[in-house]
């Protein structure tokens, strides 16, 4: 996603944009508050009257980028086929279009639990409303595609795709996504199909 125009927005709303890019393309704790303002063209007034703190517009932020990126992923499998079964395997080409689109930075999510102490209950918190919320799309398409266990089988795609994700981040190698799209079709072959 690319920034909108510093013009084009209300100051909280620069701040927010410019915190999603710095923290997934260079971490959370690399990313001080005074280059956030500075490249939002916003004050400390603005970032602390409307957020309060750096944990709150961290948690602004994570909340924004896993709801843009699950809405720009959903379009892109379910736009892949109108047959549930094709949707299934538009998801490794869903991850290739990201891959090679510009804003690759591997999941925010696993990136943000990666640097903080483990320990860290806000930000678990933070990653399971966005798995949960990955889940729930991923088992609608499993039971659109008839499979028996959607919730079961919901979770082999999202560790597919997390394992997919985090090997392209450490490789960069595209070649990882045609190793995934070969297990996608071996999972698809083997899962059981629910009686018709």
């Amino acid at each position: 996603m690319p920034l909108p125009p510093p013009e084009a927005t209300a100051p909280h709303e620069r701040i927010i944009a410019v915190a999603r890019e710095m923290f997934c393309r260079d971490g959370i704790h690399a990313t001080g508050v005074d280059r956030i303002l500075a490249a939002a063209g916003a004050s400390k007034m603005t970032l602390y009257a409307r957020f309060g703190s750096k944990e709150a517009l961290v948690r602004a932020a994570l909340r924004q980028e896993g709801e843009v990126w699950r809405e720009a992923f959903a379009a892109e499998v379910r736009g892949a086929s109108d047959d549930p079964q094709a949707r299934l395997r538009g998801i490794i080409p869903a991850l290739s279009g990201w891959f090679g689109g510009g804003r690759f930075y591997g999941c925010a999510f696993i990136n943000a639990v990666a640097e903080h102490t483990k320990g860290e209950a806000w930000l678990r918190e933070l990653a399971g409303e966005h798995q949960r919320a990955c889940l729930d799309f991923l088992e609608g398409l499993v039971r659109e595609a008839g499979y028996a266990a959607p919730a079961d089988f919901a979770r082999q795609l999202l560790l597919l795709i997390d394992g997919t994700v985090a090997a392209l981040m450490v490789s960069g190698d595209e070649g990882v996504l045609r190793v995934a799209a070969r297990t996608l079709d071996a999972l698809l072959a083997v899962e059981e199909r629910a009686p018709a």
